[in-house]
């Protein structure tokens, strides 16, 4: 059930494509300066120290069984473990891959993940796509294609730094599709706020002893303030893109999700960053970054009327 508040639902689903559409940008800012692990790890590190009291506050106030007593189980303890685990490898992939690549491409490669999770919805819960799924899939396929098309050699022939931070984040793709699956049955014993704040200490564990600490001091205000962003980021692009779903329809959430390789690109060519490579704007990587976005949207909305 959704509240019907649709200008509500969409400006956080909005807000979160704003977010997340940024955040490569933030990320890449601070990796100038900090590499990838330790950024990671404060990423983590910051959102589960920021949601701990929140969890600890409300469970104080709830009548059913704690948080920590439910991890008591064998079972759930191990699918909560394997989930953040797997939410843990697709953070790490994913920033070594924009560690090599530009945020403009991190960002269309890794809108194959909800496809991904479409697609496995066939095989694990026997769901079935209209043609205009089909029809998406087909052009986000095709808009992949020719996005890459003029760094054809770097991805597929060379395969140099660029081509394997493309391979990464697609990678990281797939196994977020893992999580997203497992985190589906863990939300029928969890709230997503008890999921994720383990998942983010799984993390900041996982990170911790790789972590090197020693460039902080040579983070500059600038960098200091992005990196509380990215963490900070995080939360927030999370509860907007919890609080939309409550609004209006997943579909409409993931159709307008779709839009943030565009702010993405958008931001980075309108906004001049020092020390930021972009993409080259020709009509080919707008046609294709069109057709990625295109397809999503497509995918999202275009689900089969049920029978009646």
């Amino acid at each position: 059930m959704v509240s019907g508040r649709w200008k509500f639902g969409l400006l956080l689903a909005l807000t979160t494509a704003i977010l997340w559409g940024v955040l490569p940008i933030a990320l890449k800012g601070v990796m100038e300066t900090l590499d990838p692990t330790t950024t990671t790890f404060f990423r983590f590190a910051l959102a589960a120290l920021l949601l701990t009291p929140y969890i600890v506050l409300r469970s104080r106030h709830s009548s059913g069984l704690s948080l920590f007593s439910r991890l008591q189980t064998p079972r759930l303890f191990l699918q909560m473990l394997g989930a953040g685990l797997l939410l843990t490898a697709n953070y790490a992939l994913y920033i070594f891959g924009l560690e090599r690549t530009t945020a403009e491409a991190a960002q269309i490669v890794i809108q194959a993940a909800p496809m991904m999770l479409l697609l496995s919805g066939i095989a694990l819960f026997g769901e079935r796509l209209s043609k205009l799924q089909w029809l998406g899939c087909i052009s986000f396929v095709t808009g992949l294609c020719v996005f890459f098309s003029p760094r054809f050699y770097d991805v597929f022939i060379a395969v140099n730094a660029y081509g394997v931070g493309v391979m990464l984040i697609l990678v990281a793709a797939l196994v977020w599709t893992g999580y997203a699956i497992m985190q589906k049955f863990l939300l029928q014993q969890f709230s997503s706020q008890e999921t994720m704040v383990v998942f983010y200490w799984i993390g900041t564990l996982a990170f911790l002893p790789f972590a090197d600490f020693s460039a902080l001091p040579q983070l500059s205000n600038l960098q200091w303030g992005l990196l509380v962003f990215c963490g900070l980021n995080t939360l927030i692009a999370y509860g907007c893109f919890a609080e939309a779903m409550a609004h209006i329809e997943a579909s409409k959430v993931s159709a307008l999700l779709a839009l943030t390789p565009m702010v993405t690109v958008t931001t980075v060519h309108l906004i001049p960053i020092p020390g930021l490579v972009v993409e080259p704007i020709t009509l080919l990587t707008v046609c294709g970054a069109a057709l990625v976005v295109g397809g999503s949207m497509l995918t999202a909305l275009g689900k089969s009327n049920p029978a009646r």
